[in-house]
C-alpha cells in the first residue's frame, strides 16, 4: 500500500519509527499557527461587548487578510516547486531491451539484470576467454536444490600468447541464492549463506594452443576416471586424465605431479587441420570419441586394453570442402551418430558401415549447421542451431534413406534470433525445454510444450500498447544477456542451473522460469 502524505498541520509516524521510539503509530495533532493579524483573544470577563455590526465588519476584514495571505503562500509555493523541478534531473524510465530488434547500446548505456527474475546469478572473471567448457559430474548427489551450491567444471583458454594457454579445472563453491533488495524497507537476512562470497579454486594443465572445444567423459563419476578431450587450434586432439586435479579440491594432500599435467594420449589423425566437432560415446564406459575437422573428415578413436587407437579411414559425407561443425552420439543406439556441417546438412551415420558413408541426410538450413543436441529423454529428437540465427527440432523417425522422397520438415523451428546460434542443449530431464545461445549476446530458454490461446494473445496486446511484444513466441521463457556468449550447459545434478561462457567470463545462473 502506498504511504499517504500527511495533511497540513498533521505529522504521521511510520509503524517502524513508532516502535523504535516506543510510541504508538497514531497521528499526532500539531497546534495550528495563529495569524498575527487576528490579534489576541478578548478577555472573557470584559465589561463591554461589541455590537453585531462591528463583529461582521471585523470578520470581513479577517477573511480578506486571510485570502491575501493564501495567495502569497500559493505564489511562493509555486515558485519553490518550479525551481525544484528545474533543479532535479529527470530519472530515465528503464525500457525493454529486445536483442532481436533493439539497436546496440550507447556509450553511456548499461544492461543490468533484474534480480527478481533470477533464483541465482554469479559471474566469474577469468584471465583469458574460454570458447568452450564442460561441467564435471560429481559425487555430491543428484537433485540438489538447497543453498549454497557447489559445481566443478573444466575449460580451455584462448590467450593472446600461445604459451599462456592452459586447460583449467575449477571448483566453485558457496554459491548463494540471489537476494531481492527492497529499497523501501530494511531487510535482515537470517541465513548466513547470503553473507558469504563464492569461492573459486583452480588447477591448471599447460597447453600450447587455443582450445576450440572441450568435453569430459559422461562416465567420469561412475568410473572415477575424469577423461577429458580437447580439440586444439593446431589440429591435435588431446586426451587428459584430470582425476588428480579434481580429487585435490576435496582431498587435502593430493599430489599432482608434472607428468599428470601432460596428455595421456594425442590424436594426430587430422594432420594439423583444426576442428570444432567432438563428442564422447555415452555407451562405451572405457572411452570412445568422435572428432571432426574443417575439411569434412570424421575420425573414431577407441580405447583398448593398453592404448588408444584411431581409425585410419575417416567418415566422409559432407559436401566437398564443407566443415564438420558438430558431432552427437545417439543416446539409444550404440553405433549411431549425427553430424552437422557447413553445407547445411544433418547426416546420420552407423559406425558399423564399412563404406564410412552417411545412412541418412537432411538439409537443415541454407546456412551452416553450427551446433546440435541429441535429447537424452526422447531418443528420436535432435536439435540443430544454424548460422542464420534459426534453430530447429527434428523427429528422426521422419528421416528417410537417401533417395528421391520429399525431405522431412522439422517438428519445430524458430527464427527469433538474428545472429548465429553458438550453442544448443536439451534440458537433462525436461524433454520440452531447450537452452539456446546466440551471437546476439543472449542465452534463451524455450519450452516447446507451451501454446498460447487466443485469450492470452488478446490480453498481451491489451497490456502492451507499444507493440514491443508482438513477435515474441509464447514458447520463449527467459532471456539471459551475456557478452559474446559461446556455449551453454545445464547442470545435470542441480535442477534448473546453467553455466554459460563468453568473452568476459563465465556465468552461473538459475532463472525463476525453470
Amino acid at each position: 500500500m502506498p504511504k499517504r502524505q500527511a495533511d497540513e498541520g498533521e505529522t504521521l509516524a511510520s509503524p517502524d519509527e513508532a516502535l523504535k521510539n516506543g510510541q504508538h503509530a497514531t497521528p499526532v495533532q500539531v497546534a495550528e499557527h495563529q495569524d498575527e493579524d487576528m490579534g489576541q483573544f478578548e478577555d472573557p470577563y470584559g465589561d463591554d461587548f461589541e455590537s453585531e455590526d462591528e463583529i461582521e465588519e471585523e470578520e470581513d476584514e479577517i477573511i480578506e487578510l486571510n485570502d491575501d495571505d493564501e495567495d502569497q503562500e500559493e505564489e511562493a509555493t509555486e515558485g519553490y516547486e518550479n525551481s525544484e523541478k528545474k533543479s532535479k534531473p529527470k530519472k530515465e524510465t528503464p525500457r525493454l531491451y529486445l536483442p532481436h530488434r533493439s539497436g546496440p547500446l550507447g556509450a553511456d548505456e548499461v544492461l543490468e539484470p533484474d534480480p527478481t527474475v533470477y533464483d541465482m546469478l554469479h559471474r566469474i572473471n577469468l584471465n583469458w576467454p574460454c570458447l568452450s567448457f564442460d561441467v564435471l559430474p560429481d559425487n555430491l548427489g543428484n537433485e540438489r536444490r538447497g543453498y549454497p551450491k557447489s559445481t566443478y567444471f573444466v575449460t580451455g583458454t584462448q590467450s593472446k600468447r600461445k604459451k599462456d594457454n592452459e586447460i583449467t579445472v575449477m571448483k566453485l563453491s558457496d554459491l548463494s541464492k540471489t537476494l531481492e533488495i527492497d529499497d523501501d524497507s530494511e531487510q535482515e537476512s537470517d541465513n548466513d549463506e547470503h553473507d558469504s562470497e563464492p569461492i573459486l579454486e583452480s588447477r591448471s594443465l599447460p597447453t600450447t594452443d587455443t582450445t576450440n572445444r572441450i568435453r569430459v567423459s559422461p562416465h567420469a563419476a561412475k568410473t572415477n576416471e575424469y577423461l577429458t578431450a580437447s580439440m586444439s587450434e593446431s589440429g591435435d586432439v588431446y586426451i587428459w586424465d584430470i582425476t588428480p586435479h579434481f580429487t585435490a579440491f576435496d582431498t587435502p594432500g593430493t599430489t599432482v605431479t608434472k607428468a599428470m599435467n601432460r596428455p595421456v594420449h594425442t590424436i594426430r589423425a587430422h594432420g594439423g587441420v583444426e576442428g570444432y566437432a567432438l563428442d564422447w560415446s555415452p555407451h562405451v564406459t572405457t572411452g570412445q570419441l568422435l572428432t571432426g575437422d574443417v575439411t569434412g573428415r570424421i575420425h573414431l578413436t577407441t580405447r583398448g586394453t593398453s592404448s588408444w587407437s584411431t581409425d585410419k579411414v575417416p567418415f566422409i559425407g559432407h559436401d566437398s570442402g564443407a566443415s564438420v561443425e558438430e558431432l552427437q552420439w545417439s543416446q539409444s543406439e550404440k553405433s549411431v551418430f549425427a553430424s552437422g556441417g557447413s553445407d547445411g546438412f544433418i547426416r546420420v551415420w552407423d559406425i558399423r558401415s564399412k563404406k564410412h558413408k552417411p545412412a541418412l541426410s537432411v538439409r537443415a538450413s541454407t546456412s551452416d549447421v553450427n551446433v546440435m543436441s541429441w535429447s537424452k529423454n526422447v531418443s528420436y529428437l535432435l536439435a540443430s542451431g544454424h548460422d542464420d540465427g534459426s534453430w530447429s527440432i527434428w523427429d528422426l523417425r521422419t528421416f528417410k534413406a537417401n533417395g528421391n522422397d520429399e525431405p522431412p520438415l522439422p517438428a519445430a523451428s524458430f527464427g527469433f534470433n538474428r545472429s548465429a546460434i553458438t550453442s544448443i542443449e536439451f534440458h537433462p530431464t525436461e524433454e520440452s525445454i531447450v537452452a539456446v545461445s546466440s551471437e546476439d549476446n543472449t542465452v534463451m530458454l524455450w519450452d516447446l510444450s507451451v501454446e498460447a490461446d487466443d485469450e492470452e494473445i488478446a490480453a498481451q496486446k491489451r497490456d502492451d500498447a507499444s507493440g514491443e511484444l508482438d513477435d515474441i513466441p509464447p514458447q520463449l521463457l527467459f532471456v539471459h544477456w551475456q557478452k559474446d556468449v559461446k556455449e551453454v550447459h545445464w547442470h545435470r545434478q542441480i535442477p534448473g542451473m546453467l553455466m554459460s561462457t563468453g568473452g568476459e567470463g563465465i556465468s552461473v545462473w538459475k532463472s525463476i522460469s525453470v
